[in-house]
């Protein structure tokens, strides 16, 4: 599917993947983009886009991605004033990591951890991610209805793409419980929209990266990178932000790319 032209979406788009790949989309001749963040620098983040491509193709959104209205109005707005939206990369994640269960040595007792937290990264990771994904999918669906269009033929070419990120924590990391179930759930989300929303002519993938070089993960500060990370990491450094964003517009604009692609760079989770 071509870049060049179209509409997108990117949640969590102020840092990180997120404010990567939509640097690398503007930079690919998207037509018009969303940056969807509830961060203060949303705007500022837009702002750079646009001064970098000299063109204002990034317009800032900043609130809440669990907020059905907020999503809603999104692809409201940028559907009435730039056309369907058909790139769809939600972004936006959080960590809340613990042990899944710890002895307190004071109690002796056990310390399970937080439903609320579990419930919090579910609700940012793998639910917002999702129902993101299925507005535009929806949206799609809608404009096919009223142009008389039922099921999609190749020949129309792709309509819309998804790809969502997942992680290699998808595979089991110590300390993340709540943070790698939600993104061994986007695989089955993914499988699933794949099956549906073909249909209407939108593929849906997976980038699973490795340790990237994002707040999220400076955060678990340079001795942990250094000491638990970078050793079982084949090149020796952590990922840079515009590698995984290269790798995520190669999904999107090569339409035989399905499934999933593991941006690692080598690293795998030690026992």
């Amino acid at each position: 599917m071509q870049i060049q032209d179209r509409v997108a979406v990117v949640t969590g788009g102020a840092s990180g993947i997120g404010r990567a790949v939509s640097l690398e989309l503007a930079r690919r001749g998207i037509r018009k983009i969303a940056i969807v963040d509830q961060s203060e620098q949303t705007e500022v983040a837009a702002e750079q886009i646009n001064n970098e491509i000299t063109s204002e193709v990034a317009v800032a959104y900043r609130g809440d991605v669990t907020d059905d209205s907020f999503r809603t109005r999104i692809f409201d707005e940028m559907g009435e004033k730039y056309g369907i939206v058909s790139i769809c990369v939600p972004a936006a994640g959080i960590t809340l990591d613990a042990l899944a269960v710890k002895i307190n040595k004071e109690t002796g007792r056990a310390d399970i951890y937080s439903q609320e937290k579990f419930r919090r990264v579910v609700d940012i990771n793998l639910l917002a991610p999702v129902y993101w994904a299925m507005e535009m999918i929806a949206r799609i669906a809608e404009d096919r209805h009223l142009r008389g269009l039922k099921k999609w033929h190749p020949e129309e070419h792709v309509q819309g793409t998804v790809i969502f990120i997942g992680s290699v924590s998808s595979q089991g990391v110590k300390g993340q419980v709540s943070y790698a179930s939600t993104k061994a759930g986007l695989e089955g989300a993914a499988a699933t929209l794949m099956k549906e929303a073909i249909y209407y002519g939108v593929r849906c993938g997976v980038i699973h990266p490795g340790y990237t070089d994002t707040p999220m993960v400076r955060a678990l500060g340079d001795d942990y990178i250094e000491s638990h990370i970078l050793p079982d990491t084949q090149i020796s450094r952590l990922i840079r932000p515009d590698e995984i964003a290269d790798a995520i517009c190669f999904m999107i604009s090569n339409s035989i790319v399905s499934g999933e692609l593991w941006a690692d760079a080598g690293w795998h989770p030690s026992a």
